[in-house]
């Protein structure tokens, strides 16, 4: 009854009216009370957190969790048992998650010990789709820094050094938003409901008005400040500013042309150390709410230590380690939400010693994982190039909701036509080289010269062997690419269209109406189906 709860936790049901929910957006929403006990967990706290969890999946909504704990009850009467009360809310959180459950946590202060590995269950595994928003107050730490100290461990200065957003939470992608204050945060969280949020009974978040073009031309958008030349994004896709397709750009520069312009992006793991390589926006395309995903194509220093045995900055269109996992995540949390789009210039996975070292193997085969696994429209559109294991992960083979598309002049391949010419053929271009009738001429000369005179030209003949197999080279690549262009991709299957790139926005829009219209009447037959049949 209203006016009882002697619990160090609140828990009701919470309502807010948007032009996109008339009727309301629902969620269950928990409290930490840090007045009582610094909001330590017992069975009491624990018994409601439960029946919170139990009363969103009954509702079929959010839930919603602002905690400040202390952890587990310390006290002279109470021990063991407040630990398997936690450990059954860590059941209830995991199985709710890996149901599809969303559980969102706006921190606002210390959690400690077992608050902290409630909020990692609820929105830091690969299959959460919750958010985590922290402001400069907040600090999720196993242990404070008083009983660190203490009992001579390793601390910081406060809780903040401990588990604070900027120095740990931030950078290693467990926290996915910062926000100055609690009252920032929340507005984070509605502009993160304005794309996910899905009313009972529906499939999709609810399109927004918009009044963006759906044919307007991606090319007439301006890129500034780039160090290759490009004045628009027209110019990416254009063979006379950018023959080949490898000259660097701004990725954020083609996602802000391709999306509607009348609704700002929400970028998640914007803070993510060495993850910058992936970018992924919540944003809308036609009205429709969409996980958009690019890859940075254009160098990037690295921050901090960089070891021996790792790239000396962020290469263009690469998935490094950290970068891999992002997304995945991503992928992951739109699942059963909402569309997912790709916008890749991928020349493949780092391999090198530390990103090997680094988890490289498992964090790409998440993604393989991600895609297998994703329930809903798919588009994967290649603006540059792709190559290398990101094809196999981003492969319509995976999914057969996956829509692959590539722009004209772009290249698809197992490798780039460069490290093919040297390394898979080799052999053949140095047989080339040799043939030229360039160095034939010096050899027959060298044949013939005597003394001095033969070792002048075997020198001549080294310096124009550099030069022309530089050349073969370039041949030989130029020759791989033109064989495994996107017509070649298009014609064995690997891609379902190729199209112009004035159309990338307006084919874009298409596929996610065709994919959202599909499943939808999909799931209209499967609910229209008798009761007596579908058992």
């Amino acid at each position: 009854p209203y006016g009882k709860n002697k619990s160090n936790i609140i828990v009701g049901i919470i309502r807010n009216f948007t032009a996109k929910y008339p009727e309301g957006m629902t969620r269950v929403m928990l409290l930490g009370d840090p007045s009582r006990d610094l909001g330590a967990l017992a069975e009491g706290e624990c018994r409601r957190i439960i029946a919170a969890i139990d009363l969103a999946q009954e509702l079929e909504v959010p839930l919603e969790w602002f905690p400040i704990s202390a952890g587990a009850k310390i006290s002279m009467d109470s021990g063991v048992e407040n630990m398997d009360w936690i450990a059954r809310v860590l059941r209830r959180l995991v199985e709710f998650t890996q149901g599809g459950g969303e559980v969102n946590l706006l921190i606002n202060g210390i959690n400690v010990g077992a608050q902290p590995y409630w909020n990692a269950e609820a929105t830091m595994l690969m299959h959460t789709r919750g958010i985590l928003v922290m402001t400069p107050k907040a600090a999720m730490v196993l242990t404070g820094k008083r009983a660190l100290d203490y009992s001579g461990g390793i601390s910081a200065e406060d809780n903040q050094g401990i588990g604070g957003y900027d120095r740990i939470m931030g950078i290693n992608g467990q926290a996915q938003y910062w926000a100055h204050d609690i009252d920032e945060a929340c507005q984070i969280l509605f502009r993160h409901y304005d794309h996910t949020y899905v009313m009972a009974g529906e499939r999709f978040p609810r399109c927004a008005a918009t009044t963006d073009p759906i044919e307007r031309d991606v090319q007439d958008y301006p890129h500034v400040n780039n160090p290759e030349g490009f004045t628009r994004v027209g110019d990416i896709f254009a063979d006379e500013t950018n023959p080949g397709r490898k000259k660097g750009f701004d990725i954020r520069t083609v996602m802000t042309a391709t999306i509607d312009q009348d609704h700002a992006p929400l970028e998640r793991w914007a803070g993510m150390r060495a993850a910058e390589t992936a970018v992924v926006w919540d944003a809308h395309l036609g009205g429709f709410p969409v996980c958009l995903i690019g890859i940075e194509s254009r160098q990037l220093p690295r921050l901090g230590f960089v070891p021996a045995d790792g790239p000396d900055q962020w290469t263009s269109g690469t998935l490094f380690p950290q970068s891999s996992k992002k997304v995945a995540r991503a992928i992951n949390a739109a699942s059963k939400n909402r569309p997912v789009v790709l916008l890749a210039n991928l020349s493949g996975f780092d391999g090198s010693p530390e990103s090997m070292r680094r988890l490289q193997l498992e964090y790409g085969a998440e993604i393989g994982r991600a895609m297998v696994n994703f329930k809903g429209p798919a588009v994967f559109c290649v603006i540059s190039r792709y190559h290398g294991g990101a094809y196999v992960v981003f492969s319509r083979a995976l999914n057969d909701q996956l829509e692959v598309a590539a722009l004209e002049g772009t290249y698809a391949s197992v490798i780039g036509g460069a490290p093919a010419a040297a390394v898979v053929f080799a052999t053949e271009v140095e047989a080339r080289t040799r043939k030229d009738p360039r160095l034939q001429e010096i050899m027959q000369a060298v044949e013939k010269a005597e003394g001095s005179e033969k070792g002048r030209l075997r020198e001549q003949w080294d310096e124009l062997f550099k030069i022309i197999h530089s050349e073969k080279l370039g041949e030989m690549a130029a020759e791989f690419d033109r064989v495994h262009s996107v017509q070649r991709a298009l014609k064995v299957g690997a891609l379902d269209c190729i199209i112009p790139p004035a159309r990338l926005r307006p084919y874009l829009i298409d596929a996610l109406e065709r994919g959202i219209a599909k499943e939808e009447a999909e799931l209209g037959e499967k609910s229209a189906i008798p009761i007596e049949e579908a058992a």
